[in-house]
């Protein structure tokens, strides 16, 4: 795992840590439907953290004879499990949760302490979502937007944070105007109302993050500019006449195998087709480090 990815896991865990603590304690005092909502919703983030770490450590584990191309793919498959815990543990509570206090409101007791915590919360998700964009913009294309690159990008943790945090901020806002509207009117429901809108908004993070994180997991081809290296790389070798075929798969974030069927000069002995070989993958390692696995087949274009 990047040390990029690693500092935004870490600040986001630290924010979503002390967030919990202080709304479930305003919870406790007020007793705020949306209050609770947002516990969980921080206390569910919380968790993510820690199973996004629990990917990256699983994921640098070499290769066995089970897995032979190793355990890369570990960290899609937990930040699978986050957008799950996402959709389950925070948006459907908190939909739950929403839905019984507009059938049986609550008044809120305190509003002030649910005010300032939520406040503080914003802080510390501010904090948190500074770190991770930061981190992202080194990974991040400078003509790429933020949409495309949360679409694109092949390393998980990034775009998973980044969703949290701005889910957890435009979550925060939903509560503070549930609660201080609840507390003007001395209406409960719009407490209520303030907890569903928490509960749509986690849903429909978590439902793009699975759908980003299922198609890492069936396998997804480099990206079009490390394409154009890799087939730079193949075609500029001195014997290579032209390049067939290729196919590129990403085993994880940082390792991609290549596969591919090239034509070489025909008047190369076997030898000297094998130094070939090893010069056009050693020119595809230097053109793409991320490249760990090659597959070379000598071919040629039959005209017949």
């Amino acid at each position: 795992m990047h040390e990029g990815s690693r500092r935004a896991i870490i600040a986001a865990f630290l924010a979503n840590l002390g967030i919990a603590i202080a709304k479930f304690v305003g919870f406790f005092v007020t007793g705020a439907a949306s209050m609770l909502a947002e516990a969980i919703h921080s206390m569910a983030d919380t968790a993510n953290q820690g199973l996004l770490f629990l990917g990256g450590r699983r994921s640098e584990r070499g290769p066995t004879a089970k897995h032979q191309f190793g355990h890369g793919r570990e960290r899609y498959f937990w930040a699978f499990v986050v957008s799950l815990m996402l959709f389950s543990v925070g948006g459907l509570f908190a939909l739950f949760e929403g839905e019984e206090k507009l059938r049986h409101p609550h008044t809120v007791e305190s509003a002030w302490w649910a005010i300032g915590i939520l406040s503080f919360a914003v802080l510390l998700e501010s904090f948190s979502l500074r770190t991770a964009v930061q981190e992202a913009s080194k990974s991040r294309d400078p003509d790429e937007s933020w949409w495309r690159f949360i679409r694109h990008a092949k390393v998980p943790e990034l775009p998973v944070v980044l969703l949290e945090d701005v889910g957890a901020l435009v979550g925060l806002a939903f509560a503070l105007v549930g609660v201080v509207v609840a507390e003007v009117t001395g209406n409960g429901r719009f407490d209520a109302i303030g907890s569903l809108a928490i509960g749509v908004l986690l849903v429909a993070i978590a439902s793009v993050l699975a759908i980003e994180m299922k198609s890492l997991l069936i396998g997804e081809a480099a990206s079009p500019r490390r394409t154009k290296a890799i087939e730079e790389a193949i075609t500029g070798s001195p014997a290579v006449r032209q390049l067939i075929h290729m196919r590129t798969e990403h085993l994880g974030p940082d390792e991609l195998l290549v596969a591919a069927k090239v034509e070489f000069d025909r008047s190369l002995t076997f030898e000297a087709l094998a130094r070939a070989i090893d010069e056009t993958e050693a020119r595809i390692r230097s053109a793409v480090p991320s490249v760990q696995l090659i597959y070379i087949e000598p071919d040629y274009v039959r005209t017949g």
